[in-house]
């Protein structure tokens, strides 16, 4: 083995020093195109995240409101019920009406109260239509009973 002048010892480090230098600089760029690589991620995931964000808060929004239709519509439909079995009850406790072949129907959106089925006369069918008009105020009463005798 032949020993290394000091020349070739300072090249050498020198040498040493310099691609460790390189790999530093090599490291420290690909470093930074790391970090502005994960920024430019981070940005596009955190717009991502904020376009979710609308479209979760438009979604929940769409169904608050159709709940909120649903909730009005079934409060006009209980509320037409309502009338029905008031113009039912009224029918039956009516002495002057034979209400057992009488069905009330009654429609919410049109504001409407049927009656169907049969009477046994003519005056049973204008007091059952009197009757409903009371008992359903602000209701369209359409009267199609038919007078059969019995």
């Amino acid at each position: 083995m032949t020993r290394m002048s000091s020349r070739s010892r300072i090249a050498a480090a020198i040498a040493a020093i310099a691609v460790t230098a390189a790999c530093s600089d090599r490291a420290e760029r690909g470093a930074d195109a790391a970090v502005r690589d994960a920024a430019t991620t981070a940005d596009r995931a955190g717009n991502a995240a904020s376009d979710a964000a609308k479209n979760v808060g438009a979604a929940v929004s769409d169904a608050a409101r159709a709940t909120g239709d649903a909730v009005v519509e079934g409060g006009k439909a209980a509320g037409a019920a309502v009338e029905t079995m008031d113009v039912k009850m009224a029918l039956a406790a009516d002495a002057r009406v034979d209400a057992s072949h009488i069905n009330v129907d009654t429609d919410h959106v049109a504001k409407t109260v049927t009656l169907e089925g049969r009477v046994p006369s003519a005056a049973q069918k204008f007091f059952a239509e009197t009757i409903a008009k009371e008992k359903a105020p602000g209701y369209t009463v359409r009267n199609t009973l038919v007078v059969v005798a019995p």
